[in-house]
């Protein structure tokens, strides 16, 4: 049974930075990729960035690059979103889903298992 749980989401004010945790459990963790997307109120959930199985990122959004950053050790089974410099348009829940295969796409069909989300408010 494979379970992803997210930590380190709070509020923050405009500016700053937090680090979001994926701690996955009960399966391949380090053949598979790992993804992050959040979904804003009354939005579509959007893919946000990912890392490789080898450590290659993809990006989603343009809006967070150069500001996110998805990381991941495979010998904790964890994988990380480092936001910084984040903005009010950041606020959303923050999910982390793990893909079905070795790539991290950006499309949501592709990942067999998700999180239960943490929740991350940036205030102006």
């Amino acid at each position: 049974q494979v379970q992803l749980v997210e930590s380190g989401g709070g509020l923050v004010q405009a500016g700053g930075s937090l680090r979001l945790s994926c701690a996955a459990s009960g399966g391949d963790f380090d053949i598979r990729g790992m993804g992050w997307f959040r979904q804003a109120p009354g939005k579509e959930r959007e893919f946000v960035g990912g890392i490789r199985w080898n450590g290659v990122n993809t990006y989603g959004a343009d809006s967070v690059k150069g500001r996110f950053t998805v990381t991941r050790d495979n010998t904790k089974n964890t994988v990380y979103l480092q936001m910084n410099n984040l903005k009010p348009e950041d606020t959303a829940v923050y999910f982390c889903a793990r893909s079905t295969t070795s790539r991290a796409s950006d499309q949501r069909g592709t990942y067999g298992y998700w999180g239960q989300g943490t929740q991350v408010t940036v205030s102006s």
